[in-house]
């Protein structure tokens, strides 16, 4: 039901979105409500395809996401189910969509191509509905252009009428005055009725083409004036035979069928182009008839065209010059019209091919949507319609550039066919698989709070306590041991700084070429956590209030940046970064001094409050 939901969701858009590009030859134009139906249906049918992908994008990224947010998804794998698993039935159903696609694109989509294309070239032609404006020259009528000052919309009465008749021709063109008028239309809808009133009317008697300067005309006034003027306000359907040779209105085999004949009747015009041109035509030509046969006679191959030239006299030279310039310019003009012959061939096969290719990977394409958006849903956990439409909405503006981008490189030959147009699978499909990989290993690559931790991190920004008294404790503190137990604690504290002269500046050569764990360190802090876990069981508001403020302990801050010892000696070479993450070693190591004092100052405390228990 949800894929449903989506699905027309995402086919609503696109039919609004194809409606705003033809919305011109819809309005204005009278047309009836079942023709306006006819071309919504045969539009909704061609758009199917392209809904398909999206719809299961953000149908995936919903469920999952509710899964996730649920925490419905936790249980399934808490009961090791696997992700993979768990898409299985889903997998199985979106292979159906991806045939079902198929179907739409291979069969329903070139029958509704013709049917929607013959609407549009129809819509086209039919005039418009007649609506004539006040103030302007109306030229929607063929052969006339008309005036109208103003009108009465209740009672159709025009007024100050002026009419320009060019069903003569221009120089013949029949002006009309008139103070008043009425148009009708004939009940056929094939002629206008035209009633005027009151007014004049003027025709050239004579061609102004002449060469006499003033041109007889004939001047009529009339108080009521009717004629008829041709105007088809009907629709009429267009033969839809021109549609028999694209490319969109063909299936798979037919199109295969039609690049085979297309490849084969353009190869064999370039091998007859090419026959032609090594033949030579012109090779002759400036030799005259008894040259020709002395050349044959003793088989000689070559002449010298510029001996030949420099002997000749100057009426000679220009005769020979102006007939290579002539056919130079014959040359050209043929192999200009060959070029075309060949390029319009060439062009009208990568159409086909394009189309051929695109039935296939818009249907792969909703296979790859759904390993997408699955397991993205999955690693977002957010559901309803937030989320997920900007993330699927993202995702498919990349996908229709990358697309876009592939069709048009191999519509304009600047790619192989094959690779314009399977270039958006080919960069998907692996971002599907990683994905996939990343959540069924229940990755955090696309958890926000764990690039905030890192960032937090980087910056050296650290988390506080949040210690609250519990409701349900089930062992209380032992008081007596953790004084001690504090006093321990205190004392490797104090040790650690006289020993470690952490307020003083780090040697350079030893943070990149010794990596040693600071195990020190991690033990300090590893009792300090474990004395603060013990003690958050505490009943005592003032204890938890002390709690609340020791310092969580970096342990490796104050320390060479990266684990592997080539990246920091690479670091460390390269002087103007090694010394920007020295001055950062430097000042955690002053912020672990101070934390180590404020450990002992409230571990004192902690004893006062104690002892107050």
């Amino acid at each position: 039901m949800l894929f449903i939901g989506t699905f027309f969701i995402c086919l609503f858009i696109f039919m609004m979105q194809f409606l705003w590009r033809y919305v011109d030859e819809l309005v204005g134009k009278g047309l009836e409500i079942k023709v306006l139906a006819e071309f919504f249906f045969y539009s909704a049918l061609t758009l199917v395809p392209g809904s398909f992908p999206l719809a299961i994008l953000l149908a995936s990224l919903i469920t999952f996401g509710n899964f996730g947010e649920r925490y419905e998804l936790l249980a399934m794998k808490a009961a090791g189910i696997s992700l993979i698993k768990i898409m299985r039935p889903l997998i199985v159903f979106v292979v159906f969509l991806c045939c079902v696609s198929f179907f739409f694109q291979n069969v329903v989509a070139p029958k509704a191509q013709v049917k929607l294309w013959t609407l549009l070239i129809s819509m086209k032609q039919k005039s418009p509905e007649l609506d004539i404006p006040e103030g302007v020259f109306y030229d929607e009528i063929e052969g006339y252009n008309l005036y109208v000052k103003g009108k009465n919309r209740d009672t159709g009465i025009l007024y100050q009428v002026m009419i320009y008749n060019f069903s003569d021709g221009f120089e013949n063109a029949h002006i009309i005055v008139a103070d008043s008028g009425r148009l009708e239309m004939t009940a056929d809808k094939q002629h206008l009725y035209l009633h005027l009133y009151n007014g004049e009317q003027f025709e050239n008697l004579k061609s102004q083409n002449s060469s006499v300067e003033n041109v007889p005309y004939r001047r009529e006034s009339f108080r009521e004036k009717h004629s008829i003027i041709e105007f088809d306000a009907g629709f009429n359907m267009v033969d839809g035979g021109f549609m028999s040779d694209q490319s969109i209105s063909k299936n798979m085999w037919t199109l295969q069928e039609s690049i085979d004949s297309m490849t084969l009747t353009i190869d064999s015009i370039g091998r007859t182009y090419y026959k032609e041109a090594k033949e030579g035509p012109y090779r002759n030509d400036y030799l005259s008839s008894t040259d020709s046969i002395k050349l044959q006679k003793e088989k000689i191959k070559s002449v010298n065209m510029d001996s030949l030239f420099n002997v000749s006299t100057l009426v000679q030279k220009q005769k020979l010059v102006t007939g290579a310039l002539g056919q130079a310019e014959t040359i050209f003009n043929d192999l200009g019209f060959k070029s075309f012959t060949t390029a319009d061939g060439d062009k009208s096969i990568r159409k086909h091919m394009i189309e051929w290719h695109r039935k296939i990977t818009i249907s792969l394409a909703c296979l790859i949507f759904f390993f997408i958006g699955a397991p993205l849903g999955a690693i977002i956990r957010k559901g309803g319609l937030g989320m997920p439409v900007v993330v699927s909405v993202f995702i498919f503006i990349v996908y229709y550039i990358i697309d876009n981008t592939g069709y048009k490189m191999a519509r304009d030959a600047k790619w192989e066919v094959w690779m314009g147009m399977w270039m958006s699978t080919l960069v998907l499909a692996p971002l599907g698989g990683f994905l996939s990989y990343k959540s069924n290993k229940d990755s955090v690559v696309l958890n926000a709070d764990a690039y905030v931790n890192w960032f937090k991190m980087i910056v050296g920004i650290r988390s506080t306590r949040h210690l609250t008294k519990k409701e349900v404790i089930i062992e209380d503190p032992k008081y007596n041991r953790i004084s001690t137990d504090i006093d321990l604690l205190c004392a490797k504290c104090e040790t650690y700084m006289q020993e470690h002269r952490l307020t003083t500046a780090p040697n350079y050569l030893h943070i990149w070429t010794k990596r040693e764990q600071d195990e020190e360190i991690k033990e300090l802090s590893t009792q300090l956590e474990s004395l603060v876990e013990e003690l958050s069981n505490s009943t005592s508001a003032t204890v938890l209030n002390v709690l609340n403020r020791v310092p969580i302990l970096a342990t490796g801050a104050h320390q060479s940046p990266f684990k592997h010892p080539t990246i920091n000696i690479a670091v460390g070479i390269f002087f103007p970064l090694g010394l920007v993450f020295h001055f950062r070693i430097w000042i955690f190591r002053v912020r672990l001094n101070n934390d180590l004092k404020q450990i002992i100052k409230i571990c004192r405390e902690l004893q006062t409050a104690i002892k107050q228990q």
